[in-house]
């Protein structure tokens, strides 16, 4: 079922943006403590969705766009023979749902990785308050555009030859995401699955595996099960931009 499909205007709880160690990084980053007040009136936060909650379906009517609060939503469409392709991963502070404003219909589906949190923001009404603080509008175009932006990434770690690049490159971008949400960028779990990771690289998930414990042999990191840590983060660095 999805996460919501009644509009709401109002918080279900009295958690506030204020409230939340992700404000800064979030859509509240552009506003004053007042500005901040406008945004949580149009806010909804249901309670805590588990792992393969569903947020949204493709096919679902568009009216909201989502932040992460807490734990890590995963975006992906399917094909006409049902298989799954992974679109995204998102993680704390960080925006989804955009995908369906321009048809005003969802074109991904979008599901919990594990227990998240998170915010529900209608649309309509996010429209209308940008209209009236224009930080909270130019904000949101910058997050327009880095969905733009990281869609361009996407395409270009897909042309890369090596899997070993491929995945050097997005544990490079999960470290800096990290870094962003002032958390370790070198030592943190990885909320997806191996098979989620290859589904996304484009690769299989022996491959995930084999490129994971070479890299491990190599003293480039350290794997015990989904806890990654970086100790070579240059050599990280290299591998993601050599070719074959």
């Amino acid at each position: 079922m999805p996460f919501n499909t009644d509009l709401k205007c109002k918080p279900t709880s009295d958690f506030s943006c204020n409230d939340c160690r992700m404000n800064a990084f979030c859509l509240p980053v552009a506003l004053n403590s007042s500005e901040v007040g406008q945004l949580d009136d149009i806010i909804s936060r249901d309670k805590p969705l588990q792992k393969n909650d569903c947020v949204y379906s493709a096919g679902q009517a568009f009216t909201s766009v989502y932040a992460v609060r807490s734990g890590c939503i995963k975006s992906y469409t399917t094909n006409s023979r049902g298989e799954e392709q992974v679109t995204g991963f998102h993680l704390p502070g960080e925006i989804f749902g955009m995908d369906g404003i321009s048809s005003k219909v969802h074109t991904n589906f979008a599901v919990a990785l594990q227990t998240s949190a998170v915010c529900e923001i209608p649309f309509s009404h996010l429209t209308k308050l940008t209209g009236v603080l224009p930080a909270l509008q130019n904000h949101f175009f910058r997050l327009m555009s880095n969905e733009i932006v990281s869609d361009q990434q996407m395409i270009t770690l897909l042309s890369k030859n090596s899997a070993e690049e491929r995945l050097a490159t997005f544990l490079l971008s999960l470290s800096v995401r990290n870094q962003r949400q002032k958390f370790s960028g070198t030592h943190f779990n990885l909320p997806m699955s191996r098979s989620d990771i290859g589904n996304y690289l484009g690769l299989t998930v022996e491959t995930v595996s084999r490129v994971f414990s070479r890299l491990q042999k190599l003293g480039v990191l350290r794997v015990d099960k989904k806890e990654i840590e970086i100790l070579d983060i240059d050599q990280l660095h290299e591998l993601s931009t050599t070719t074959d």
